[in-house]
């Protein structure tokens, strides 16, 4: 089984040596290096062809964010989850509508850190409770008001949406459906062809800034 390449940046040094152990002992990824900013970040990919960055969102130098829109900009298809210690409501904004897949806080447990790094290769977008509703405080505060319908999304796909925005692999979804995975990514192409998007983060954020969804449903799916 093709193990999943993790590559790390991170301006804490007890903070990479964690990583690094903490990824290694799972027989599932590889860990492959840690860097402590984002200064030679493209050269840092191509070095190591990582399948998913943890970036740390605040380094010296060149930081998180603008390692996340190099990375999006040269390899789009490289998932990256953001860290960081502070619930900060318009980082989490920029970095999801910049391509992160997903965002999670430094003290979040080990093992959650391994789930977000999996659930990320598998189609979902790992954030953490408190994340989540920061994220729905600030698109509530500065979102737009669309309907779904606006789009012509069936119910179907509002529903399929929904899961997106919790974060859920298309695995989990079409077992919750109980349809095929191949019915799920038919589904989510449609979804964003029709809110003329290309990746989930920024599915769930026009989803979140446009209130696609009614609000009492956002809640239902975003907060645990």
């Amino acid at each position: 089984m093709k193990k999943i390449r993790v590559l790390v940046f991170d301006d804490n040094e007890h903070r990479r040596e964690s990583l690094r152990l903490l990824i290694s002992n799972d027989p599932e990824l590889e860990f492959t290096a840690t860097y402590e900013d984002c200064s030679d970040v493209i050269d840092a990919l191509e070095a190591h062809k990582p399948d998913v960055v943890l970036m740390d969102i605040q380094m010296p130098r060149v930081d998180g964010l603008q390692g996340l829109k190099l990375i999006r900009k040269k390899y789009p298809r490289v998932k990256v989850i953001m860290q960081t210690v502070f619930e900060d409501d318009d980082k989490v904004f920029r970095s999801l509508q910049s391509g992160a897949v997903g965002y999670i806080l430094k003290k979040t447990e080990p093992t959650k850190v391994i789930d977000a790094i999996k659930d990320a290769m598998e189609g979902g977008a790992p954030i953490t409770p408190s994340i989540a509703s920061k994220v729905l405080s600030y698109f509530n505060a500065h979102g737009n008001f669309r309907n779904a319908e606006d789009y012509g999304l069936t119910e179907r796909e509002k529903e399929i949406l929904s899961f997106l925005v919790k974060g859920l692999s298309y695995k989990i979804i079409a077992d919750k459906l109980s349809i095929s995975f191949h019915t799920v990514n038919n589904h989510v192409r449609r979804i964003y062809e029709k809110l003329q998007v290309y990746t989930q983060s920024e599915a769930v954020g026009k989803t979140l800034r446009e209130k696609l969804l009614s609000l009492a449903l956002i809640v239902t799916f975003l907060c645990p």
